[in-house]
């Protein structure tokens, strides 16, 4: 049987502006510590690679991850004054990735459809 998981998972990567890496990074454990208590919210962390950061995150299906732009939305504009959002990946199922095409339409998110997974 093909299963496939109503998870919904977002990619952001963004590049601090010259100079801002330092305060970008200050924001990190306050996008964290308000994501903390989402129950739509799967895992969420942050990684850098020299001057790129970037943002691991997984939602129970477009509700989750709506809720959480909600939660975010001031910290996002704050960090969006530091850095550029230079590319978003949004991964998963066709159904909950339509739920999402409003809410991101002004970031030129790239979408991936899920095809198969596994079931625990």
């Amino acid at each position: 049987m093909n299963y496939i998981s109503t998870m919904v998972s977002l990619h952001p990567y963004f590049k601090p502006h010259t100079g801002k890496m330092e305060t970008v990074l200050e924001l990190m454990p306050m996008f964290v510590a308000r994501t903390q208590p989402e129950v739509g919210n799967l895992f969420y962390e942050f990684t850098v690679n020299e001057n790129e950061v970037f943002c691991r995150e997984g939602y129970v299906g477009a509700v989750g991850v709506l809720a959480h732009l909600a939660n975010v939305h001031d910290l996002l504009e704050e960090l969006l004054q530091s850095a550029t959002l230079h590319r978003l990946e949004i991964h998963g199922p066709a159904a909950e990735l339509e739920k999402l095409t409003e809410a991101f339409s002004g970031m030129s998110p790239i979408y991936y459809t899920s095809v198969c997974s596994v079931k625990r």
